[in-house]
């Protein structure tokens, strides 16, 4: 796998967003191209490479060799200081052949060094590229329109993106001409890179290559639905000594991530897909971009406030996508066994969570908010900011006192549960989710051995809160179909019940939090 040193490199830090085209638009998309002075064409055929292990893909990173026209280029790319960037180290070679000699004195030595295994190739992609290089205002924009495939051993994903790229000037352009896209052309904001992708398929294909003939199809099957599964969230490990500029911006990606991925797969699930899963995943990740928010105000600079009321605003309207699937697929089911006479079930609105996942409303305001995330100071540069320089306080200890508070907000007023409207008990759950998140924001600074059994009696009480608004949410309903519908009095009297129960499980469980070993 290794070749004569090539004297040929290029390292640059490229900037750039990429969208996905939906079907509707391709080929205005590929028109409004063709239309500018001087696009060109190019078919790219690359191979990537990784250990058995994955240990580029699990450091986010990878290695590649493209065929650019006649040109083989060996390149490498890692994450970069900020959610748009990535830093990109090109070598010319004069075949398909690996030279890891290149990287000596780059950012990409420390992970070859320490390579697990023997790379190999893992998979290809070949695609058909529409290029064209605009003026903006203060930039310099190549425009990339990819058309084509990626390819692993039993396993093929479609490409159909365009990407956007400065290659000079002002950054913050960038953000503009997306924004402008993605309204003329309803298109989608997807995180994922051709290499992640890749390396999915790649994974689903050992899976599959592991399978008696007689397993093929069901593994298969199985491997196919996981590369759509939702995305949850992922472990974030916020250093106990982290400022709040660091913990904002660690927190938010981390969030900003698990919505974007999950609101690109509802934008481009088929028609009757189930995205249930995925729509409430998006709402857990604004949830928890919310009250990582809430945690750190007044203590770091937070997004300008219409960003913030947008949050509020796409956390609502997706709730009701999510209300009608719990209506559906928990609520009747449950009265259908308890024994609830024949009762129509609503019309799920085809399309409602992917129309609001790809609006150009909603597809702006992630755009606005990875412009923001990109504005912050560099990781590594904040990272240098903790308590006694430059006059930071690390986040931890001032979070803690505000979780206290949090905490005894909620002991106070689950105490007087059975006193509460019902909106006021809505905001108790709101508050229990709330605190259940900062408390995972802030995990490094408390000792394991107290915060697990508060977390695991924290979510007990939020699942049972989440119950209570579940079905306060389908007691409206059946109450409005119960005047014409005699058979819906059935599903409220079950209702009335449950919730008569689940309030004595309330006041049980609110005691019982008060009762645990505290997490300070």
């Amino acid at each position: 796998m290794m070749g004569a040193s090539s004297t040929s490199r290029t390292l640059m830090v490229e900037q750039e967003i990429k969208l996905y085209v939906p079907p509707a638009a391709r080929e205005a998309v590929k028109a409004r191209l063709t239309k500018l002075p001087g696009p060109r064409r190019v078919r790219l055929r690359a191979m990537y490479f990784d250990t058995p292990s994955r240990w580029l893909a699990r450091h986010l990173a990878a290695i590649r060799l493209r065929l650019e026209g006649r040109q083989w280029v060996q390149t490498f790319k890692m994450a970069g200081a900020d959610s748009v960037s990535r830093i990109e180290l090109n070598h010319r070679r004069p075949g398909p052949e690996l030279d890891l000699s290149v990287y000596a004195g780059t950012p990409a030595e420390p992970l070859f060094a320490a390579l697990d295994g023997e790379l190999a190739l893992r998979y290809e992609t070949d695609v058909m590229r529409l290029v064209r290089q605009v003026r903006v205002r203060r930039a310099n924009i190549e425009i990339a329109y990819d058309v084509g495939a990626v390819r692993a051993p039993g396993f093929e994903a479609q490409i159909n993106e365009i990407e956007f790229e400065r290659t000079a000037g002002w950054v913050d352009a960038l953000f503009g001409v997306a924004i402008d896209w993605v309204k003329e052309h309803g298109l989608v904001l997807d995180a994922r890179s051709k290499a992640e992708r890749g390396d999915a398929l790649a994974r689903a294909g050992t899976v599959l290559a592991q399978a008696l003939p007689e397993d093929e199809a069901r593994v298969r099957a199985a491997q196919r639905a996981q590369l759509d599964a939702p995305v949850g969230a992922a472990k974030l490990d916020l250093p106990a000594d982290a400022t709040p500029a660091l913990a904002l911006q660690m927190l938010s990606q981390s969030a900003f991530d698990q919505i974007v991925r999950n609101a690109a797969l509802i934008a481009m699930a088929p028609a009757g897909a189930d995205m249930a899963e995925h729509v409430h995943q998006l709402r857990v990740g604004v949830r928890r971009l919310r009250s990582g928010w809430r945690l750190l105000r007044g203590w770091t600079t937070l997004p300008e406030p219409a960003l913030q009321e947008d949050a509020r605003r796409f956390f609502q309207a997706f709730g009701a996508a999510r209300d009608t699937d719990v209506l559906l697929d928990t609520v009747f089911p449950t009265l259908e066994q308890a024994g609830m006479p024949p009762l129509a079930r609503p019309v799920r609105a085809e399309g409602d969570a992917a129309g609001m996942a790809a609006s150009h409303a909603f597809q702006t305001w992630l755009i606005e908010l990875l412009r923001w995330l990109a504005s912050l100071p560099a990781r590594s540069a904040v990272s240098q900011a903790v308590a006694g320089n430059d006059g930071a306080e690390p986040y931890a200890p001032l979070a803690v006192a505000r979780l206290r508070k949090w905490h005894r907000a909620v002991l106070r007023d689950g105490a007087r549960y059975r006193e509460l409207d019902e909106h006021a008990r809505h905001a108790l759950r709101k508050d229990v989710k709330r605190l259940r998140y900062g408390l995972g924001f802030a995990r490094a600074y408390f000792e394991s051995a107290r915060l697990k059994p508060y977390l695991k009696r924290l979510s007990t009480l939020q699942d049972v809160l989440g119950e209570v608004n579940d079905l306060a949410v389908a007691r409206g309903y059946f109450l409005q179909r119960a005047h014409a519908e005699p058979a819906a009095w059935f599903a409220v009297g079950w209702i009335a019940a449950r919730l008569s129960a689940l309030e004595s499980e309330t006041v049980r469980e609110v005691e019982a939090l008060g009762k645990t070993r505290k997490f300070w």
